[in-house]
């Protein structure tokens, strides 16, 4: 997999908020903030206090040097996060429900969590003068099929607005999309591990044709960085980033194991975009990632976005079955 690492320095002296921090994701971007740059203040905000108290364990050397701060609170909490977002320079906005068939059984929560929670994240950033708000999106987001894809592609739509609400000289708010992340809780790869450690005779495949995007934590963490350093506000960054056969995957983890065919799960596609053909007229594609540039433009501070890039061809679309970049098994277990 490519380096998509930017300049971590771009944190130094500056206070910084992750919501949803003690997640695979918060841990990963925890790890190299405070291993590459020299922020004043990285603040974990999440409503679990067990994940804090293990997550505090871990980093305890920050914490003696105040850097280090935690914060019990959830996104639909809007007064708690704008007491949080308080001398805030930058926000990472990572919390959110999920699991698809969870939000397909509980969708209210999803809703409440997913859209009530990023309108809450874009007022508190607006109220407490936040500098700029880097949201995290998914492949789900795009041409949406479940009801989670669906919040966050409203939450994306939410993020972008908030540009407007910020006026010429208000918070930036921009997002990141990606795939399946490698390694993370969400993933099918800990299912596979564990069934192969309890030594089952069978790999549950949902279909041996499916494709799926895939992006390791650091290069999630990396692209993120590289946000802060481009956006203008508005914009949805998408990495450049491989696919893989959900059958090759199964083999790399688990070698001469056979394969059930269990079926698509209610919510589930067989193949992931990230950009849709709709989107192309408004994509530009650089070495390593594409930007999908905000439909509507009413405030003044797109001028970096304009100049940079290659507007893609009519009919566009970045999807996992389409890909120029694969995944093998042998790359899989590199990474693994």
């Amino acid at each position: 997999m490519k380096s998509l690492e930017g300049d971590f320095s771009v944190f130094d002296g500056k206070s910084i908020l992750i919501t949803g921090g003690t997640g695979s994701f918060g841990n990963a971007f925890v790890e190299k903030v405070l291993q590459k740059s020299k922020p004043r203040k990285l603040i974990i905000y999440s409503r679990d206090e067990l994940k804090q108290y293990e997550m505090q364990k871990r980093f305890s050397e920050y914490q003696q040097t105040s850097v280090l701060r935690f914060f019990i609170g959830d996104v639909r909490d809007g007064m708690r996060l704008r007491m949080a977002f308080r001398d805030v320079d930058f926000v990472v906005h990572a919390a959110a429900l999920k699991q698809v068939p969870a939000a397909e059984y509980n969708p209210t929560e999803c809703i409440h969590t997913n859209i009530l929670g990023a309108e809450n994240v874009v007022r508190a950033a607006l109220d407490t003068d936040v500098k700029k708000v880097v949201a995290l999106s998914t492949d789900k987001a795009a041409n949406p099929i479940n009801l989670y894809g669906a919040t966050k592609l409203a939450s994306d739509k939410v993020f972008v607005a908030a540009n407007n609400l910020a006026g010429t000289n208000g918070t930036r708010y921009s997002i990141v999309r990606y795939g399946n992340v490698v390694g993370s809780r969400g993933s099918v790869i800990p299912l596979f591990k564990e069934l192969v450690a309890q030594g089952a005779d069978e790999i549950p495949i949902t279909a041996l044709e499916m494709t799926r995007f895939w992006i390791t934590l650091s290069q999630g963490v990396d692209m993120v960085v590289r946000t802060f350093q481009e956006m203008s506000g508005g914009e949805i960054f998408v990495p450049k980033i491989p696919s893989m056969r959900i059958a090759e995957l199964a083999k790399a983890i688990a070698p001469g194991v056979k394969h059930k065919i269990i079926g698509i799960r209610p919510g589930e596609k067989m193949h992931e975009v990230m950009i849709s053909k709709d989107d192309a007229c408004n994509t530009v594609e650089l070495d390593d990632f594409y930007i999908i540039k905000p439909s509507f433009v009413f405030w003044s501070n797109t001028e970096k976005t304009e100049a940079k890039g290659k507007p893609v061809p009519d009919g566009f679309e970045y999807s996992s079955d389409k890909n120029s970049d694969w995944l093998s098994a042998e790359d899989l277990k590199q990474i693994l």
